[in-house]
């Protein structure tokens, strides 16, 4: 499973290996850096207009902040967990679902995923996009495009970079959350806003599947980006450093989020980034303010890419019974989904709030049930014991498809159908649960349950210990 050149050890500012196995003597970085990758990640734009999005929906503002942290929490634990793989396994999160999956099955899950990379770059790159147009007095369009070519050559250098851009724009992104919420308590009754509670089972559970959804959309490509650490990492403190940047850095955004929608109202929509910055400050700070939206969207644009990269490239070896990828291929994958996530932007700008709802609370369905899977399959059974070159021989251990696991990934989805309230589909139990959704909790419970029960009568061969590709020769 190695790559076709072999980069040194401690590496270059341009990353060589993509979905192979990262050999101990290229390991390198720590926890820190973990912690402020998620932090910078999830303390941005996105998350700001995610955060409003409950109020927009009709929630209050006290219950709509109790309620994001709890499904933070929750979502945050979920996301951690795949994240706390990486050192164990040295291995991209996708490619390990071929374990569960079968080397042919986990494309069904990938594909999925790559889905919400074009959604959540798209959307992404709407917000950037506006303020680096109002940064440096362009239109929308040319500043979503400028925004993608700064994309294009960050994750064409990829892992180290990406961490070293997160550390910069965690402290950036501290600074400026900083002054608006100084801005914000310091020209606003905020009190006030508390005090106006009217609690509705519906809206709380909204806003919980919003900030669940927000941290369970990391858990396909969060072990990408620990994948590096060194083996003897420990797993417990990588659950924490990746989670605590998560859950911190999203739940402060969201909270800036509810704030801002309950003071701006009908505003809100179509002119997010303006009304953000445009609450407390004008002239050189705003343009700093603009500055900060935008470079705190590169991070997490960022590992949207790469992580789309990483996971064609998983699909296409997967049937080509490889793990290499050349760096040319590698170039017409980032640039290819760039692109398509950049027309995406450009075409649905106008209406990027209703969408971006929709999208994200759909997309919920489709990965609950593969991180159940995945999770309990790693922490009840295998436990880091992966056969790593069988990952790409689909004539060995894992076989082509595994039947058991893409049935109850397809049950998973299915069970969640009639729980599910989204703009564009509304399940016939919503009614009788008083329009609450409670779809996401049931594709956690569900598939975990049946893929225990399933993989506890199964009579699968799994190794004594981590198989590496040099043991194989």
């Amino acid at each position: 499973m190695a790559n076709t050149s072999k980069p040194a050890a401690g590496g270059g500012l341009i990353e060589v290996r993509s979905i192979d196995f990262i050999p101990d003597t290229e390991r390198h970085g720590g926890l820190l850096s973990q912690f402020t990758l998620w932090l910078s990640a999830n303390m941005q734009i996105t998350a700001i207009v995610t955060g409003a999005l409950a109020v927009v929906l009709g929630g209050d503002v006290f219950w709509s902040l109790v309620a994001l942290l709890l499904g933070q929490l929750i979502g945050g634990a979920v996301m951690a967990l795949h994240g706390a793989q990486g050192p164990q396994l040295g291995l991209p999160q996708m490619i390990s679902s071929r374990v569960q999956f079968g080397v042919y099955g986990a494309t069904i899950p990938i594909v999925l995923v790559c889905l919400m990379y074009v959604g959540f770059s798209a959307s992404g790159s709407v917000l950037a996009g506006q303020a680096v147009a109002q940064l440096l007095s362009v239109d929308d369009t040319t500043g979503i495009l400028l925004f993608a070519a700064v994309i294009v050559v960050l994750t064409v250098c990829g892992y180290r970079l990406i961490h070293s851009v997160g550390r910069i724009a965690s402290v950036i992104g501290i600074a400026a959350f900083v002054y608006m919420f100084a801005q914000l308590f310091a020209k606003h009754d905020v009190g006030a806003l508390l005090a106006n509670r009217h609690f509705t089972l519906p809206s709380f559970l909204l806003s919980m599947s919003l900030s669940a959804s927000w941290q369970i959309a990391f858990g396909p490509y969060v072990a990408d980006y620990s994948r590096y650490l060194p083996r003897s990492t420990s797993s417990v403190r990588t659950f924490f450093a990746v989670g605590l940047g998560s859950v911190i850095g999203a739940q402060a955004a969201m909270v800036f989020g509810v704030f801002a929608a309950a003071l701006a109202g009908s505003q809100f929509g179509h002119h997010e980034v303006a009304y953000i910055v445009g609450l407390g400050s004008s002239g050189a700070v705003a343009a700093l303010l603009y500055f900060s939206i935008a470079f705190g969207k590169v991070t997490v644009t960022a590992l949207n890419s790469y992580g789309s990269f990483m996971s064609m490239a998983t699909v296409v070896s997967g049937f080509r019974g490889k793990g290499g990828v050349s760096a040319r291929s590698r170039l017409v994958y980032i640039v290819g989904m760039v692109c398509l996530s950049t027309l995406v932007a450009i075409a649905g700008r106008h209406s990027f709030l209703k969408e971006f709802t929709a999208f994200i609370l759909f997309l919920l369905a489709f990965f609950t049930p593969w991180s159940a899977i995945n999770l309990v399959d790693y922490y009840c059974f295998t436990r880091s014991r992966y056969d790593v070159p069988a990952l790409s021989d689909p004539d060995g251990r894992y076989g082509r498809w595994n039947g058991m696991a893409i049935s109850i990934y397809v049950i998973g989805i299915l069970v969640q159908l009639p729980f599910m309230s989204t703009s564009f589909y509304t399940g016939p139990l919503v009614d009788a649960l008083g329009g609450t959704d409670i779809s996401w909790i049931i594709g956690l419970v569900v598939p975990a349950v049946l893929y225990y029960a399933g993989a506890s009568r199964s009579a699968r061969d799994i190794p004594r210990q981590l198989i590496l590709p040099a043991e194989r020769g």
